[in-house]
């Protein structure tokens, strides 16, 4: 509002604008309407504006939840992560074995960690794209227990689709204690940090997999190498 009415009104009316916010008054019904009809006159003729609206109020929006959740959030499911055990920026990844995108992201992901030493990269498992995603999900943090999650993480994406033989293949390559993984994958949890993750997918409202955290932006879908880098920039930016 108070940049609208400086665009509309000059340097003068931005002054009064900060006045009347730095010392607030009384506004007669008259001015209100007046001002509401400029302002309303301005949008009209300008509607570009609204989207940029949105997205800040979106951002906003975003921030507050990442920052009511911002430990559950950034703090990995013991060795479901990759990077920097310090890194001074983490990036969030909310995803499924199940899902195209995710893996069509992991180049952009490898790229990111090799050329970024103090990126942080933490993995939140959503399986919600069926009962192999389920499966992926429950062997990947028994996996990640035993800190063997960076090479089983590859090795799945590598291998294609999800089948049982596939992810059994996958966690030998990780060399993990199969006996130890099969217990860990009923464990209590595991299973709570699924439904941990479900949780935070509403409360992020997040539309799907992949989706990134990093700093307070929320960012939905394949974003791609430039937008995450972009992001990941302007949280170490604010730090």
């Amino acid at each position: 509002m108070t940049l609208i009415l400086a665009t509309l009104l000059g340097a003068g009316g931005a002054a009064l604008a900060v006045t009347a916010l730095d010392k607030p008054q009384p506004v007669n019904t008259a001015d209100r309407a007046a001002i509401e009809q400029v302002v309303r006159e301005y949008i009209l003729s300008h509607p570009e504006i609204l989207p940029e609206a949105m997205r800040n109020l979106e951002a906003r929006e975003n921030k507050k939840v990442v920052d009511e959740n911002r430990a559950k959030i950034e703090k990995s499911f013991a060795g479901a992560w990759e990077g920097a055990a310090d890194g001074d920026v983490t990036l969030v990844q909310f995803f499924d074995y199940a899902c195209t995108y995710c893996r069509a992201s992991r180049p952009d992901v490898e790229r990111l960690l090799s050329e970024d030493k103090k990126l942080k990269v933490v993995y939140r498992e959503l399986p919600i794209l069926g009962p192999q995603s389920l499966d992926a999900a429950l062997a990947s943090l028994a996996v990640a227990e035993q800190g063997n999650y960076g090479a089983f993480h590859k090795a799945l994406y590598k291998a294609g689709k999800l089948t049982p033989q596939v992810i059994r293949e996958a966690m030998q390559q990780a060399g993990v204690d199969m006996n130890r993984a099969k217990a860990a994958q009923s464990s209590p949890a595991v299973k709570e940090e699924i439904a941990a993750n479900i949780e935070l997918q509403r409360a992020l409202q997040l539309t799907g997999t992949p989706s990134w955290v990093v700093g307070d932006a929320v960012l939905n879908g394949a974003v791609g190498y430039d937008q995450l880098k972009a992001a990941i920039a302007e949280a170490r930016a604010k730090r």
